[in-house]
């Protein structure tokens, strides 16, 4: 079942799978042609083999977690922050605002005002058997979470079954069904609102109300604790996945098969924010709400047919031709309703509004693919293997002329140790060479890029007004496929006995044509167009090694070690050395580019020296006197790179890449007698992460919460401090700068385990098969010098700016410690 990039994995039940592979090598993703082109995630659930004869197995999985609150970053204390805000303000002559003692203001902890402990639930039943024609397993699963962040959570009922029946000697038949609901409460605070929240701001009004009013700013002010209490923002997804097939060998050398998998996703997301928010009421608007449902279909349909046979005695042949055929549409509808006077149906009837500011808006779009294949696997001897794929992948989302593209590849693998020079060494049990080179491609843009939008584009004729269209982005009709070019050599060793495995692989791949948006003259009416430009190649080594370090009737020891590492860089970028990429409005460009020669993406920015001391060191330096004028004591000092004597975007230098320099992970597992106990450490070295939170909480003004180290700001009294004064940024304007950008090497424990297998024979369970008690706990250590603590979450996603922003962070949802006592039992 190819369910693309964009497939949601909380669909599965975990306890479900029975395993899932990585496939990276040229040769193992080209039989998947443009759906492999960034590796494949082969994931493969349950079925009733190893049930036992005829009889069902039925298991039983229970546990219950408590997530903790992790380590959460230092910010100044409510004293700290009045003395703060308080400078800020009198630098810019304005008045004071907590002129009273702190001790009169409110000391509102927001981290724990809005963040808790909180419970995981999970039950799962499983029936699974298999008969002489029959193999079955149905589950059913449920899964509660409540999320750290008040307001968050996630509920989950999902059921599967798998079915396989051998109708006769050559005929074979079956399906695969999965169905999930997920009902998830995304929040009415955030992690955010804890960080950006002022200590002292009320959460109440004199007469017990909630209070909406920053008198800080003088603004209304979004009350975290009013939307947790009045509002409503949740989301209902039900996802349909299936697969069924027909199996036909007429002969022993033939196998002909026909798969049709279909999938359905309906996902309704309900807003409500009440007539009653104290904001909402300062401004005398109303309240709001919107409804947006996203209905999509989709079906995959696969063919193949295979032939197998040896002859010779030494050359064994498999070959397979096929073809597939898929279709994806999807249908969005949104409509938005404000002026909300009562609170009595909520969501539910969005006509109790005022009509005129209501928004109704619709999309459909829909692609599909057309793909014909073959391999052919040769053996020789067991000893020589060779592989040869060829693939052709036609795709709607191109224009004609450019829809279809031919991807082939080619693998050997050389089986050392069956070499007869071989035969008499007792180091290598196992040793085997492999290397392919193959060409895959990328079509994953949204469908109808090769063509211009409409968008909606009013004007006024005669003071009345009209409604109108205009064009939204330029077409592009000549873009075509981004390739990929892929060599892969790996090296496979088991060692004294197969005691020790060790696996080094070495990669290089080339990608040419890439899919980005490029500027483009403003002439034409437009900022962008997508185009392909440029190249871009990666390369690096992986390596793993398996030992098992004491095996024994009663204890049992085994390691297993990863290193990897990845480097890229662009190699060229059409007519232009550079492309910025934004992505903060309020940062704007500058702070990462693509550049040629550099990896994809890297953080830019004003290299930042610290406070100026004096006003003798502004007078003395190399700015402009219009940019002296800027500047002021203890205020931010930036380096005039190219020496125009002008602080700007032009002295942007490379300040780091989101890419490791070594990715680890190291696991051991232990077991003694009927005791199993594993740990897992991972992390990385190099990489650094792009702090999207200091501009706020390190540089700006004092209406927003600051970073506890700017307690040891730049004063009168600490002249030597090389962290800016307080209310210097409303003066000096701050570029994206080095300050931005910190160190993201990181080891973390990401898990630990402890089991203990009940011995039901000899507690006279004869009904039970096995029976697991176990403690497991996860996020337990993380060692980091990062300021918002954990560098692993991030800003964006997987899809859109998220391909190329990559290790952004802004103190997104954080990764709980999670403790976990679990119920494993097999009847």
């Amino acid at each position: 079942m190819v369910v693309g990039t964009n497939f949601n994995l909380n669909n599965i039940n975990s306890n479900d799978i029975k395993s899932i592979e990585i496939l990276k090598d040229a040769s193992s993703i080209a039989i998947y042609g443009s759906r492999g082109a960034n590796g494949v995630v082969l994931v493969t659930t349950k079925n009733g083999s190893g049930a036992g004869a005829g009889k069902p197995e039925v298991s039983v999985n229970l546990y219950t977690s408590m997530q903790l609150v992790p380590e959460l970053p230092d910010m100044l204390s409510q004293e700290e922050q009045i003395a703060f805000t308080n400078e800020s303000a009198e630098f810019r002559s304005a008045a004071l605002p907590f002129p009273n003692d702190p001790s009169t203001y409110p000391d509102n902890d927001w981290f724990d005002l809005l963040l808790g402990t909180a419970p995981i639930f999970n039950t799962d039943v499983s029936i699974s058997g298999a008969t002489d024609n029959v193999n079955y397993y149905t589950s059913l699963n449920y899964f509660n979470q409540e999320g750290i962040v008040e307001s968050t959570g996630i509920e989950k009922y999902i059921f599967r079954s798998n079915l396989d029946i051998k109708l006769s000697d050559k005929l074979k038949a079956g399906f695969r069904i999965n169905y999930s609901r997920i009902e998830q409460d995304n929040g009415n605070a955030s992690f955010g609102n804890a960080f950006a929240t002022l200590r002292t701001q009320p959460i109440y009004n004199e007469d017990g109300t909630f209070n909406g009013f920053d008198e800080v700013v003088s603004a209304p002010w979004s009350n975290p604790i009013a939307n947790i209490a009045l509002n409503t923002n949740e989301t209902f997804s039900n996802n349909l996945l299936g697969s069924m097939y027909l199996e036909y060998k007429p002969s022993p050398k033939w196998v002909i098969r026909s798969t049709f998998s279909p999938e359905f996703n309906n996902t309704k997301q309900n807003k409500f924010t009440s007539s009653q928010s104290p904001n909402l009421l300062y401004l005398g608007e109303g309240g709001n709400a919107s409804v947006r449902t996203v209905a999509s279909s989709g079906w995959n349909n696969e063919n193949t047919v295979q032939y197998q046979s040896d002859f010779g005695g030494n050359h064994t042949i498999t070959a397979l031709a096929g073809a597939s055929f898929q279709k994806v549409s999807t249908e969005i509808t949104e409509a938005e309703a404000f002026g909300i006077t009562s609170d009595a149906a909520g969501f539910n009837n969005l006509g109790f509004s005022d009509p005129i500011r209501s928004k109704v808006s619709s999309d459909y779009n829909s692609f599909q693919i057309a793909s014909f294949f073959g391999r052919l696997n040769y053996s020789y001897k067991d000893k020589y293997l060779l592989t040869l794929v060829g693939r052709t992948d036609g795709s709607s989302v191109f224009a004609p002329g450019n829809q279809y593209e031919f991807y082939p590849s080619i693998a050997g693998a050389w089986k050392v140790t069956e070499e007869p020079f071989m035969q008499n060494q007792s180091v290598f049990q196992d040793l085997k060479l492999r290397a392919s080179y193959g060409k895959s491609g990328n079509q994953a843009i949204e469908p109808y890029r090769t063509k211009g939008v409409l968008v909606e584009a009013n004007t006024t004729v005669n003071g009345v007004e009209q409604p109108g269209l205009t064009l939204g982005r330029p077409s592009n009709p000549n873009l075509q496929w981004e390739t990929t070019n892929s060599l892969d050599i790996a090296l496979e060793a088991s060692l004294f006995g197969g005691k020790v495995f060790t696996e080094l692989n070495y990669y290089y791949k080339k990608t040419n044509d890439l899919l980005l948006d490029v500027t483009i003259p403003r002439q034409t009416g437009f900022d962008t167009q997508l185009q392909n430009v440029g190249s871009l190649e990666n390369k690096g080594w992986e390596f793993m090694l398996n030992t098992t370090n004491i095996s024994n009737a009663n204890f049992n020891w085994n390691s297993t070690l990863t290193l990897s590492s990845n480097q890229n860089k662009i190699l060229e970028l059409g007519d232009v050395d550079f492309i910025d990429v934004t992505v903060d409005a309020i940062l704007g460009s500058g702070n990462t580019r693509l550049i040629v020669g550099e990896s994809v993406p890297v953080f830019t920015g004003v290299p930042f020296l610290g406070t100026w001391k004096s006003q003798e060191e502004i007078d003395a330096s190399s700015l402009t006197s219009e940019e002296k004028n800027k500047q002021v004591v203890g205020g931010s000092r930036f380096d005039d790179v190219n020496g125009d004597g002008i602080i700007s975007v032009e002295d942007a230098v490379v300040l780091g890449s989101p890419l490791p320099d070594l990715i680890f992970g190291l696991e051991n597992s232990f077991s003694y007698k009927n005791w199993d106990f594993s740990f897992y450490f991972q992390g990385t070295i190099g990489n650094e992460v792009y702090n999207l939170r200091t501009r706020n909480h390190y540089f700006n003004r004092g209406e927003t919460t600051k970073f506890a180290e700017l307690a040891d700001r730049w004063t009168p009294d600490n002249p030597n401090s090389n962290i800016p004064r307080a209310g210097a940024d409303s003066v000096t304007s701050t570029s994206p700068n080095s300050e931005y950008v910190e160190d993201g090497s990181h080891l973390r424990l990401k898990t630990a385990r402890i089991a203990y297998n009940l011995p039901v024979e000899k507690m006279g369970l004869n009904s039970l098969k096995n029976a697991t008690i176990y403690f497991s706990g996860s996020n337990l250590l993380l060692i980091s010098d990062f300021r918002l603590i954990d560098p692993e979450s991030s800003r964006f996603g997987r899809d859109g700016l998220g391909n190329i922003a990559q290790g952004y962070n802004d103190g997104s949802y954080p990764n709980p410690r999670v403790l976990t006592l679990g119920l494993n039992v097999t009847f």
